[in-house]
């Protein structure tokens, strides 16, 4: 299972896939910090996801390099302390190009439920499948 965590460490870019009206809606999204077993992400809460999270907090994200893919699925959740607000802010560079300050964000993290582990390398492949 830290395996699939490390994974996404180091492979932050990941397919992040939110439900409205029984429809899949994706995006890239960026892992923004991993501490233990959650995962911490922001947007701008004028996006549309950050509306559908509010009705309806199930994800499920997809990253992948060469052989290796990792999914991960459970519940987002808003109530991320300040503390990590700023964290997140002050360590991914991006944001501060994108935004004025800290708090011009919404941060949500990863309640995972589910991780699903595989590297096609080798033979059979390899599924690892973790129930949180």
């Amino acid at each position: 299972m830290e395996k699939a965590f490390d994974f996404l460490s180091e492979n932050k870019d990941v397919a992040f896939g939110t439900v409205e009206n029984n429809r899949p809606n994706l995006r890239v999204f960026q892992v923004m910090l991993i501490k233990g077993h959650t995962l911490y992400f922001a947007t701008s809460p004028r996006k549309e996801v950050y509306r559908q999270l509010q009705e309806n907090p199930a994800v499920e994200i997809l990253g992948m390099k060469g052989n290796i893919s990792v999914r991960m699925s459970g519940d987002i959740k808003f109530d991320v302390p300040v503390d990590i607000q700023k964290e997140i802010y002050d360590t991914n560079t991006i944001l501060s190009d994108l935004y004025r300050s800290y708090d011009a964000m919404v941060y949500c993290s990863l309640d995972v439920k589910a991780i699903d582990y595989y590297d096609l390398t080798p033979r059979p492949p390899l599924l690892e499948h973790y129930d949180l």
